[in-house]
């Protein structure tokens, strides 16, 4: 079965590389290979296989599925095959550069979520991030989405530095990288790698204060936001926290730390998005904030209530990106005021995504009604309780918002596009799973007994005080909206993403230019100053040397050419090619012989 873990990820990263040098049948090769990827990642939740190699000397590594990867490695393959369904109705062109990238960034997710040493969740790290800088600046040609491509892939380059830290304080503090045995780090170096473990994840996951590249990320195609958002890279950081999450423990500060920016981002991030009049950017803020459930899951331990408000959400996210996906599609526009109408004129999205916007608001009996209120029941601090529950009754207001927008009763615009088929395949199997995970994995106790994570269920009381509460801010926001009495509208600080991206300008990008700025003065003047030195004062002592060397080095040379050239005609005199002179030479030669012998003897 070792075979099975390594075929896994394997399968789409060389078929995502040879789709990238090929480009031909994009659309069918990707279908093909994430179809075979989802049947992978199914056998392998149930056989639970593993690898390990022997890396370096004394350093394992190897790949696994646990009960934590399996729930993961079948998340992502089956979202990964809906979203490239309706990529191949919706993407066009570069089709074999596209899903290539696509494969690729699946594959690294896999990787990311079978690994047990830090060693490949590295390399499967950086490859995710590549693969997020070249798919969302995709259409390369427009050089504002290149910039947010850029922005986003420098903003996660700096939180995943902490990654680097945490390996590099793991080999010093325990003599290895394996993920569970990160605990045995001695202190401090235990301290390091969990700030470095922190850090990387809040800025893969585009938590507090790194979450304004995921409104830069909204730059790429509507499938890439998709993927993105729901069971790849802005998941991943999650899954490290949940996977580390003894660490975090052990060192105590670190648990309290990501609890509280969880809260925080999924409060803030709320906020946020409630403020947007732009779809796709409502539902990247909401993104951050339902990663905020996770992270608060992470640091309170509740392991299982994490994971599966991760699978939910990735359902959930996944439909909602793709039926904003298939609006901009046909109707060319992402704004709210001009969506009005938009779920009526197409009613297959528009009620799939009136179940996944139901879904996020969290109202029963939907997926994260559930998972949510799994999380909010194992907070014990009532400070943090409170700003995780102001952060629900948020989700259910952002979540109105988007669902008054599309199923307003006003027209949507008249010269819009059919819908393909493609784009709406995937939508209704979306749908489902939106509305059933939660609900399945709390009736049978699937979650706790497929991850091996006891913890604190909600009860039948909690459940039902959250429902209603979901429901009557669904309907206050609802009837404020249709009555005409708000605009709902928040200042420009909040729709301006709380000002994460000037602010991160102001205090780290700009200090840091005037930094390289005085080392680049530094290195020309100095740095470049002393090697131009030592080549010229080489130089000198090369001329210095040259005379007195060359000279008598080069008159042994040529003198000792000379002699040999004086030699060489006195020895073509005798050769005259007349037989009695050689005879005479002869003679000569034996006679002078025969004197030396008898003055020898």
């Amino acid at each position: 079965m070792n075979i099975l873990v390594l075929l896994l990820p394997a399968l789409p990263i060389v078929s995502g590389g040879a789709l990238i040098i090929l480009r031909r049948a994009g659309p069918a090769i990707g279908l093909l290979v994430a179809s075979a990827t989802v049947l992978l990642a199914i056998w392998a939740a149930i056989q639970r296989p593993a690898m390990t190699i022997e890396l370096f000397a004394g350093f394992e590594s190897g790949l696994a599925v646990d009960g934590l990867s399996a729930v993961m490695v079948v998340t992502v393959s089956v979202v990964a095959l809906a979203v490239l369904v309706f990529a191949a109705g919706e993407i066009r062109e570069s089709t074999g550069r596209f899903f290539g990238l696509m494969l690729i960034f699946m594959g690294a997710m896999l990787v990311t979520v079978t690994a047990t040493d830090l060693v490949l969740l590295l390399m499967a790290w950086e490859v995710m991030g590549a693969m997020s800088y070249a798919l969302i600046g995709f259409w390369w040609r427009e050089r504002d989405r290149v910039r947010s491509g850029t922005i986003a892939f420098v903003t996660t380059r700096a939180g995943d530095m902490g990654l680097y830290l945490a390996a590099g304080c793991a080999i010093a503090g325990s003599h290895s990288l394996n993920l569970t045995g990160l605990t045995a780090t001695s202190s401090p170096w235990l301290d390091l790698v969990a700030a470095g473990l922190v850090a990387a994840a809040l800025g893969k996951s585009a938590q507090l204060p790194f979450s304004f590249w995921l409104s830069r990320a909204m730059a790429g195609p509507s499938p890439v936001s998709a993927l993105l958002h729901s069971a790849t890279m802005v998941a991943a950081g999650a899954y490290l926290l949940l996977r580390t999450q003894s660490v975090l423990v052990a060192t105590g500060w670190a648990a309290t730390v990501v609890a509280w920016v969880g809260a925080l981002t999924a409060l803030l991030l709320g906020a946020v998005a409630f403020a947007q009049r732009d779809l796709k950017q409502l539902l990247a803020a909401s993104t951050c904030a339902q990663i905020g459930f996770m992270v608060l899951a992470a640091g309170v331990s509740a392991i299982a209530g994490g994971a599966a408000h991760l699978v939910a959400h990735a359902a959930v996210k996944s439909l909602l990106f793709l039926g904003a996906g298939a609006w901009l599609t046909a109707l060319g526009t992402e704004h709210l005021p001009e969506l009005q109408g938009a779920a009526r004129r197409y009613p297959l999205v528009g009620v799939t995504f009136g179940v996944g916007a139901l879904a996020l608001a969290g109202l029963p009996p939907l997926s994260l009604w559930v998972t949510k209120d799994m999380v909010l029941a194992a907070v014990g601090d009532p400070a943090l309780h409170a700003v995780a529950l102001a952060a629900a009754v948020l989700s259910a207001a952002y979540a109105a918002k988007a669902l008054i927008a599309v199923w307003s009763p006003e027209a949507a615009r008249r010269d819009g596009a059919r819908i393909r088929l493609l784009e709406r395949l995937p939508l209704p199997l979306l749908a489902l799973l939106a509305a059933t995970l939660g609900i399945i994995g709390l009736l049978f106790g699937g979650w706790t007994r497929l991850l091996n994570a006891a913890g604190p269920l909600p009860g039948a009381g909690e459940l039902a005080a959250s429902g209603v509460l979901a429901l009557a801010v669904v309907m206050l926001v609802i009837g404020v909206r249709l009555r005409r009495r708000a605009e709902l509208e928040a200042g420009a600080f909040l729709a301006g993403w709380l000002g994460l991206e000037p602010l991160a300008v102001a205090v780290v990008w700009q200090p840091l230019m005037v930094v390289a700025k005085a080392l680049a003065r530094f290195d020309d003047a100095v740095i470049d100053g002393v090697v131009r030195a030592v080549s010229r004062g080489g130089m000198a002592m090369a001329r210095f040397a040259r005379s007195p060397f060359e000279t008598g080095v080069d008159g042994v040379v040529r003198g000792t050419a000379a002699m040999a050239g004086r030699l060489g005609k006195l020895a073509r005199k005798p050769q005259t090619g007349q037989v009695h002179t050689y005879l005479a030479q002869a003679t000569v030669a034996v006679a002078l012989l025969a004197i030396v012998i008898m003055l020898v003897r």
